[in-house]
């Protein structure tokens, strides 16, 4: 699902930086721009899956709550570093017509990192409150004792949803009526992604609503990787396909409704219709990656399940988000900004992905710490002269 998210964000980034004149205007771009609603949210909720494996791993272990909110609150701040690192590279690179504020901008990878915090948070908060960092019964059979951490725990995935739920019906008032603009602009714009401009960025990465797919991924993750579900992942991602369509179906409903529940309502940037039908397509994504990868691969042959481009690029995102922009929207851009038609842009897409599988496949085929122990050996064993 990370190379897809790789695929689908390429593709966004590619058309809105290149194309120009009468391509702008296309349904072809605003095709492209509604698939670009993507990516950031399958980045988060893969974070929030990824995240519950890692603490259900830590429980198993039976790391106590305060250790395991550390541990998992310190990997957020190294994403959160890692983003604030990028918005400086990028300032320094387009050092001279970049504006200040650019280092405060509210970027995906700042809200990764925030919405691990806070999933730390709530973590070692309800692990605190159920008094063990995990659950032991007593094998009736051998009169011994056995581990029940991996069956689902209501109350994690329970606070999880609940999270989801209040962060979506909290956005739109926190946009409009209720704005914190008694903040400073640096911080507002972690809420409702004012950024400098005095009013909420649809650009941007705030926490409303962009958290709450983390979270969802936290509810799904804890679900999946539990002992109760790693015995039924199949039919558990079918539950959550049939869930997905649901809810897409109920957002559709309720955004004809006649009647509004928000003063100001806009669906695009902070309806809670439109959050809720990204949350059914990230459970429907869920269950077509994984038909994919269990049947529809290794129906192909062998030659499809040795090498996936898709899988690749997943396996290295953050270097490839990292790199792509430059080569998109920076001074290294491949192609002249917002000034060329559909086929040369396309053209341009493809090399950026073949350029990015490269460097994905430089990064985690060499083995670069073994190169890097051999060439100090070698240093070493040089007599001085």
């Amino acid at each position: 699902m990370r190379g897809l998210a790789c695929l689908l964000m390429f593709q966004t980034h590619c058309y809105d930086a290149w194309l120009g004149g009468d391509a702008r205007n296309t349904l072809f771009l605003k095709d492209s721009q509604r698939l670009g609603t993507l990516p950031a949210p399958l980045f988060l909720f893969l974070a929030g899956i990824s995240f519950a494996l890692v603490t259900g791993k830590l429980i198993r272990k039976n790391v106590n709550p305060g250790q395991i909110t550390r541990s998992m609150a310190r990997r957020g701040a190294e994403i959160f570093a890692f983003g604030l690192l990028f918005r400086l590279q990028e300032y320094l690179i387009a050092w001279g017509w970049a504006p200040w504020s650019d280092l405060f901008r509210v970027d995906v990878l700042n809200i990764i990192g925030l919405s691990m915090i806070l999933m730390a948070l709530l973590c070692g908060l309800i692990l605190w409150m159920s008094g063990s960092s995990m659950s032991v019964v007593n094998d009736a059979g051998s009169g011994s004792s056995k581990s029940v951490a991996g069956t689902p725990d209501a109350t994690l995935v329970g606070a999880s949803v609940a999270v989801v739920a209040l962060i979506g019906l909290l956005t739109p008032p926190l946009y409009t009526t209720w704005r914190p603009t008694w903040l400073p602009w640096q911080l507002e714009s972690y809420i409702d992604g004012c950024h400098n401009l005095g009013a909420p960025q649809p650009w941007l990465f705030p926490m409303f609503p962009w958290a709450g797919f983390a979270f969802a991924g936290l509810a799904a993750g804890f679900l999946l990787f539990s002992d109760w579900g790693r015995e039924r992942t199949a039919a558990i991602l079918a539950v959550f396909a049939g869930v997905g369509a649901v809810a897409i179906l109920v957002a559709h409903q309720l955004d004809h409704l006649s009647f509004q529940l928000y003063a100001v309502y806009d669906y695009w940037h902070t309806s809670p219709n439109f959050f809720m039908m990204r949350v059914g397509l990230l459970l429907l994504t869920a269950f077509l990656g994984y038909a994919w990868c269990r049947w529809v691969l290794p129906s192909l042959g062998s030659w499809a399940t040795r090498f996936s481009p898709l899988i690749q690029l997943g396996q290295t995102s953050l270097l490839v988000y990292w790199v792509h922009i430059e080569f998109v929207y920076g001074r290294f851009s491949i192609l002249p900004k917002r000034s060329v038609g559909i086929a040369t842009a396309t053209r341009g897409l493809a090399e950026i992905f073949l350029f990015m599988l490269a460097l994905s496949l430089v990064r985690t085929r060499i083995d670069w710490k073994a190169i890097s122990l051999g060439l100090r050996a070698r240093v070493r064993a040089t007599p001085i002269a």
